[in-house]
């Protein structure tokens, strides 16, 4: 074979390598004998670029499970590269949603700088939810003491303070009115109104020396009781120190359900969802669990901003809440990861709700981009689960890959029909 036909074959070998999606199996047989050296080096380089197409193919999934590319296959060392980067810095995600917030980044420019930003503002924001937590608890277990009857300055406050004879069970004393002698029973009758318990108080009758309780009265209104005994003008009696706190308890209550909330969506938060699983397993009961991954956030976030990105969040998660009862626990757990969980064996269900969700979520289109998720479902299995939450988690995300893979399969063998 002259030299411009084996120069002629090698060149369209490896155009075909750089170039062709497909390409029938070289022989280097059919080279002359100065060259076939050269055919077999190409076939080393053919076997590289499969590697690294079939490698960066994976990474750009975010599959980074996949193997690393063999040691000799140059062509592949800075993709290596990156995905250790991206498996470390996926380690320390994880590490910043269990709380651990000393986590930095220091290898990816600009990004480390905006992860970085990004855990310290966290804990600035966890560390103020906690310290308004605790005051507000302190204040709602303030227990009120009293050495003495300062009368004068008791009736200006606000609180009410009974005095109880202990055999009669006679309210001798009553802050809330000016009087001589016993409390005149119209002034009672107004207490009565205002304090509904009134009666309980009455009662109370205990060996104790010290008790705070509390009680709730009309128009859910909440209250304090600080209850103790003592002489009063030489009568044996108990004297109850009554305190509203139905502001407090509001405030409680509102500093759990942000700490328990996610912020931009108002669904619950990581941290609530991996308190409500681990009562799940802990009492092992049956449910099913949807592993939700909002596709193509990074882009709208770059492209378009992250406010735009904002919006994209909470279109989904207002088509996906409106599809499920008020009682399911639906979560984010993540800038683009959700969970939904269903009490008892309820995949099929779970399928064709999400399938739905799906198709009415990609009618959603704005242009510039096409909305989209991808899920994985599970089921627990109550007294026979084995798995802990991380490995039911990552059981959902490969059920999700492959439904993904599944999904690309149909859609490449359609293309080719």
């Amino acid at each position: 074979m002259d030299t411009n036909k084996n120069c002629e074959m090698l060149f369209e070998y490896l155009r075909g390598i750089l170039y062709d999606s497909w390409m029938e199996q070289f022989d280097v047989g059919e080279l002359s004998e100065p060259y076939k050296d050269l055919g077999r080096g190409l076939q080393y380089l053919e076997n590289a670029v499969k590697e690294l197409v079939l490698y960066s193919a994976e990474l750009s999934k975010g599959n980074l499970s996949v193997e690393f590319p063999k040691e000799y296959n140059f062509l592949c060392e800075n993709l290596k590269n990156l995905h250790a980067n991206l498996n470390h810095l996926t380690w320390q995600a994880q590490q910043v949603t269990k709380g651990d917030y000393s986590q930095n980044v220091a290898f990816l420019g600009e990004f480390s700088t905006a992860f970085n930003e990004m855990t310290r503002q966290l804990k600035e924001r966890e560390e103020k939810l906690q310290e308004e937590a605790v005051k507000a608890e302190r204040r709602a277990e303030m227990i009120e003491g009293y050495n003495e009857l300062l009368v004068e300055m008791l009736s200006k406050r606000k609180e009410w303070l009974l005095v109880v004879d202990k055999d009669s069970k006679e309210i001798i004393y009553c802050n809330k009115k000016k009087q001589v002698g016993e409390v005149d029973k119209s002034f009672c009758q107004t207490c009565k109104r205002r304090l509904s318990f009134q009666s309980e108080l009455l009662k109370w009758d205990s060996n104790e020396q010290y008790k705070v309780w509390e009680m709730e009265g009309e128009l859910d209104t909440a209250y304090r009781v600080t209850s103790f005994q003592m002489e009063w003008k030489e009568r044996s009696s108990y004297v109850h120190v009554v305190v509203d706190i139905t502001d407090e308890k509001r405030n409680v209550r509102n500093l759990t359900s942000k700490a328990n909330h996610d912020p931009l969506t108002g669904i619950k938060n990581r941290a609530f969802f991996e308190e409500y699983m681990e009562i799940v397993l802990c009492e092992e009961l049956e449910a099913t669990l949807c592993y939700l991954k909002l596709d193509g956030l990074d882009y709208v976030n770059e492209t378009l901003g992250h406010q735009e990105g904002d919006s994209y969040i909470q279109n989904v998660v207002e088509i996906v809440r409106k599809n499920f009862r008020g009682g399911d626990t639906f979560a984010r757990i993540g800038g683009d990861e959700f969970c939904v969980v269903l009490t008892g064996n309820m995949a099929e269900l779970m399928n064709r709700k999400l399938a739905e969700i799906l198709r009415e979520f990609k009618e959603v289109f704005y242009g510039k981009y096409q909305c989209s998720f991808s899920y994985g479902i599970v089921e627990v299995k109550g007294k026979d689960n084995n798995m802990s939450l991380q490995e039911i988690l990552k059981c959902a995300e490969e059920v999700m890959h492959e439904h993904i893979q599944r999904e690309l399969e149909r859609d490449s063998k359609a293309g080719r029909a």
